[in-house]
């Protein structure tokens, strides 16, 4: 009896190697390892420069002036968080109106125009919000501040003496949510396009209103992706510098008040105020305050990263 040898397995021919493949491959590998080397030496210069600052007296740190770093830091990364929050709050429903109405409302060639102008937003440099804030935006507000002050004074956030120049957080936040707009926008605008063309068809032949048909489809594929817009949005905010150093008058306080003259101040608009006076180790505490800049927005992009991920088999995108 003899037994059946088995088919022999077909032999694979492997791939060419075309140069073309191998650079683009060795330049996007190499592209990411240089990335991770940056954030390495960005990570050591900053703890290394921000040692001196945490290990000296204070008392003779020309910027700490007798306080720990945790006291002076403190109210510095408060205001941060504050004004980008506030910022966030007036940009977000704005920037997803914006996008749903280029995306799903407006004519074709309106759309084309309206988001030309929103991407346009995005190359104005920050100086020229911040001259924008300053000199036109916190008189025209103050009026209104002072309405506020008198009428709904008894709500904590509008509470206190309105400031007589307008330049206070809330006109920081508002000029810091204009520049994060066009990002937001552009971000929210792209992952509506996403949307299948299916799930929309079916729910408009299913009786659905143009609202309920977005409510339905639209916003649960593009959760994921609004939520990366926003942290990337609060990202941009928290690294602002010029614009908020330019409009805030800033106090270095931890107060919720955002119409008197007393405000917070975020580490960016800090370290632009104080380097020009700042020497020996009052530099290091400087460069400390950034590092923990570099921690608050690792944190807020990290967080942003499990958010997506967790809501990602939700989306309908998988």
């Amino acid at each position: 009896m003899t037994t059946a040898t088995p088919p022999a397995r077909p032999q694979t021919i492997p791939a060419k190697r075309r140069l073309g493949d191998a650079v683009f491959s060795g330049t996007a590998l190499g592209a990411g390892i240089l990335i991770l080397l940056i954030l390495v030496a960005v990570t050591v210069f900053l703890i290394a420069q921000s040692i001196p600052a945490l290990t000296e007296d204070p008392a003779d740190n020309s910027i700490l002036r007798g306080q720990s770093f945790l006291e002076y830091v403190g109210p510095l990364v408060f205001g941060t968080i504050w004004a980008a929050a506030l910022a966030l709050i007036f940009a977000a429903p704005l920037a997803i109106g914006i996008a749903l109405f280029i995306s799903h409302y407006a004519p074709r060639r309106i759309a084309a125009v309206l988001g030309y102008i929103i991407d346009l937003l995005a190359a104005i440099p920050s100086v020229v919000f911040g001259l924008w804030g300053a000199l036109v935006l916190a008189g025209w507000v103050q009026p209104f501040y002072v309405w506020l002050t008198q009428n709904v004074g008894w709500f904590p956030l509008f509470s206190g003496d309105a400031s007589a120049t307008g330049r206070t957080i809330l006109t920081a936040a508002i000029v810091l949510a204009v520049m994060i707009l066009p990002i937001m926008t552009a971000i929210c605008r792209e992952v509506f396009l996403q949307t299948p063309k299916l799930h929309e068809e079916a729910a408009l032949a299913l009786g659905s209103t143009r609202w309920e048909m977005v409510r339905m489809s639209v916003f649960p594929f593009a959760r994921g992706g609004m939520v990366s817009a926003a942290m990337l949005a609060l990202g941009r905010a928290l690294g602002e510098t010029m614009a908020v150093t330019m409009v805030l008058s800033a106090s270095g306080v931890v107060t919720f008040q955002v119409l008197t003259s007393t405000n917070p101040t975020p580490i960016p608009a800090n370290i632009a105020l104080k380097f020009g006076e700042a020497h020996g180790t009052g530099v290091n505490a400087l460069i400390a305050t950034g590092l923990v800049l570099f921690i608050v927005t690792f944190a807020v992009n990290a967080l942003a990263r499990w958010i997506v991920s967790r809501r990602a088999e939700f989306s309908g995108a998988n």
